[in-house]
């Protein structure tokens, strides 16, 4: 990481298909400045569907399902299966240089146990690895060790820089679980709902605002930290970006 995390700072909860660009638009924005940026943020309900999932011949049915819930559907990158989050979660994306295009791996490995570290550190004991039945499953989630996931993770790059995002159910994980069991059942994904877990279920001091801060501190290591509003001109290029998500 370089010498100062900028943390941009945008309390109002965003429209979906915009909320969903902002990480693409920052990575845009960042990836030729050598910035490390960070925000986050607490979204509206919303699925956010696949690639895989957008190609699924259940992806009207899953889409129904998730409007009759109250979530807005989106499309995100093509990998992974649905998602979804609401005003409960923390929505995380960390851009960084990356100068060399590469180093996947060790960047999941690395980020993901800066997110575990700050979980730790608002009383969340928990682990990095898939849990049986989970749902999107990945070998960088988080879980509980009780077998419940607690937050996923996504990565994506480009030339010069690269954007980790993560998403943290913090409360209530029962509007996820709901949504997500008809949108899976629509899309024919098996799972196991009863894997929904939330932060603030394992530890009382894993509220949204005490994790928040200790997201900051951990994502930013030794380095200085700046507060900057959400520039208007990522909100711009995460507007003009909105088509791209409409599933």
């Amino acid at each position: 990481m370089p010498d100062r995390l900028v943390v941009l700072d945008h309390p109002q909860v965003l429209d979906p298909m915009i909320d969903i660009a902002v990480g693409p638009a920052m990575l845009a924005a960042a990836r030729s400045s050598g910035t490390a940026l960070l925000r986050i943020s607490r979204p509206a309900p919303t699925v956010a569907l696949s690639g895989r999932d957008c190609n699924s011949p259940g992806k009207d049915l899953a889409v129904a399902a998730a409007l009759a819930h109250g979530f807005t559907p989106v499309r995100r990158g093509p990998g992974g299966r649905a998602v979804a989050y609401h005003t409960g979660c923390l929505c995380l994306d960390l851009v960084e240089p990356a100068p060399e295009f590469g180093g996947i791996a060790e960047r999941f490995d690395r980020l993901t146990g800066v997110l575990l570290a700050a979980l730790t550190a608002v009383g969340v004991d928990g682990g990095i690895g898939e849990t049986p039945g989970e749902y999107c499953a990945g070998d960088h989630s988080i879980h509980d060790g009780m077998g419940h996931k607690l937050a996923g993770t996504a990565q994506r790059l480009v030339p010069g820089a690269a954007l980790f995002s993560a998403v943290i159910v913090v409360d209530d994980p029962l509007p996820v679980r709901d949504v997500l069991v008809d949108v899976y059942a629509a899309l024919g994904l098996d799972w196991d709902p009863a894997t929904v877990g939330a932060a603030r279920s394992v530890s009382a001091a894993a509220d949204p605002d005490g994790l928040t801060r200790a997201l900051v501190h951990a994502f930013a290591g030794g380095a200085s930290i700046e507060v900057r509003e959400l520039p208007e001109s990522v909100l711009a290029d995460a507007a003009a970006r909105r088509d791209r998500h409409r599933v």
